[in-house]
């Protein structure tokens, strides 16, 4: 069972339950882990942009503190305060200083811009600090903090007069591009890894969570190959009133089934018992009314026989859990009919493998194949072969005789139209008619042919089983 597990059903088919299940449950989960990939992603990339902010705000800080007012209003750095990054050209960390009215004197860059300047974009202020970007030397993207400063000039009479200063620190994007790349890398692969595995998971979850359904499959099946008579085994709650409610329909089938047989039978008994009053009356009552009566008796009789097996046969055919082992059935006739014929000496054969089952009702078999037989042991001279085979899933019964046997225009007129071509053998001449009548029932044919031994040959083709 386990093996069955991991393995696709060759019905795994796009239009099956487990399909759409897994289907379903797999595009919801890699849509949550792209969209969940997506959030961790930006919030990474989130937080290590507040780290690179919280590094150039600490720049921003020392630059301030480094930053001296002359006597004319103007900045000196003290370099004790200067990270010394400024220092390097391109180094990827800058700062310039710009006095707030263009035309006043007194504007610093770092030596690390070289001859290059900053001019932010997309500014948002937040508190004292502005944040935006900005495009640096060799083509970097640089993130940019500014804040406004302003400087008292101790030349001027007026002890209020000041000059205001932006003060901007850069610093090269490139790190907080690299650390995303490789957490998206790391994330993508990781996220891979977990999609598949819940993918695995989904699967796993899917087959087992269906094994009830295909283990209720395989009891149906059972119950149809005759091997069970209700559905066995303990299923999960949500199954369980499935099970029950099967089990009650193939019990109330089966009981429709024995009471029509049963009033077939008592229909039967009706019927027969008035023709039989009739016919002695007529064999009491000679002339030409006596004759016709009991001609009208004898057609009345076979077309009762003729019907009366049909419905008994049409009764049972849909029966679940129907399975008649072959081997019994046909010794059993080969004997009585063998005591039947006695008095002509005529030697009945049957052969037949133990493992062959029928998937029928026993009387259904019983009904054909007596009427085969015993209409062979009628015409034959001294031998009836009687012979079942297994061809696939079909039961192949032949059934031969060394008599007369019959040219293709009366196998015509006695296997399709039910004729009698010899009043002088007892019977009622409809026993291959209802042959051919119950074998459709069970979808199967009849066939008459010329036999090896010189008679007629009967080829009943049924639906069988394997032994169990």
């Amino acid at each position: 069972m386990a093996t069955n597990i991991f393995r696709l059903s060759p019905h795994f088919r796009l239009n099956s339950l487990a399909a759409r299940l897994i289907a379903a449950a797999a595009v919801w989960t890699m849509l949550g882990l792209a969209v969940g990939g997506y959030v961790l992603s930006s919030a990474f990339r989130s937080a290590v942009l507040d780290n690179f902010d919280s590094r150039l705000s600490g720049d921003m800080d020392g630059l301030i503190a480094a930053a001296q007012p002359d006597q004319d209003g103007g900045v000196v750095l003290q370099d004790r305060f200067v990270n010394h990054e400024f220092d390097r050209v391109y180094s990827g960390l800058y700062y310039e200083i710009k006095p707030v009215t263009q035309s006043q004197p007194g504007g610093q860059i770092s030596h690390s811009l070289f001859d290059h300047g900053i001019t932010p974009t997309s500014e948002v202020k937040n508190g004292v600090l502005t944040y935006g970007y900005a495009a640096g030397p060799e083509n970097q993207a640089l993130r940019v903090l500014s804040r406004r400063v302003e400087f008292p000039i101790a030349s001027t009479p007026d002890q209020n007069d000041s000059r205001a200063y932006t003060f901007m620190v850069a610093g090269d994007l490139a790190a907080v591009d690299a650390e995303s790349s490789v957490f998206n890398g790391t994330l993508i692969w990781s996220f891979a890894l977990l999609g598949l595995g819940l993918v695995v998971a989904i699967l796993l979850q899917v087959r087992i969570g269906l094994l009830p359904l295909r283990r209720l499959k395989d009891a149906l099946h059972r119950i149809r190959d005759g091997k069970a008579q209700q559905l066995e085994g303990n299923f999960p709650a949500e199954i369980a009133p499935l099970a029950e409610e099967l089990n009650s329909l193939i019990e109330h089938s089966a009981e429709i089934v024995a009471r029509a047989r049963t009033h077939v039978s008592n229909l039967a008994h009706f019927l027969k018992t008035p023709l039989s009053v009739l016919a002695s009356e007529a064999d009491a009552a000679p002339g030409p009314l006596g004759d016709q009566v009991r001609r009208q008796v004898e057609v009345m009789r076979r077309q009762v026989d003729h019907y009366l097996a049909r419905a008994r046969a049409a009764g049972s055919v849909n029966v679940l859990g129907n399975r008649t082992p072959v081997q019994p059935v046909l010794h059993d006739l080969a004997r009585v009919l063998t005591r039947i014929h006695a008095a002509r000496d005529i030697v009945i054969d049957a052969e037949c493998p133990a493992a062959i089952c029928f998937r029928g009702e026993r009387q259904d078999l019983e009904e054909m194949a007596g009427n085969l037989m015993d209409n062979a042991g009628k015409w034959a001279r001294s031998r009836v072969r009687a012979r079942a085979v297994l061809d696939g899933a079909r039961l192949v019964l032949t059934v031969e005789d060394d008599g007369p046997g019959l040219s293709p225009e009366d196998r015509k007129r006695v296997g399709e139209r039910g004729e009698r071509l010899d009043e002088s053998v007892p019977g009622s001449g409809l026993g291959l008619a209802i042959v051919r009548d119950i074998s459709k029932l069970y979808a199967g044919f009849l066939v008459l042919e010329t036999s090896e031994l010189g008679g007629l040959k009967t080829v009943l083709t049924l639906p069988a089983l394997p032994a169990s």
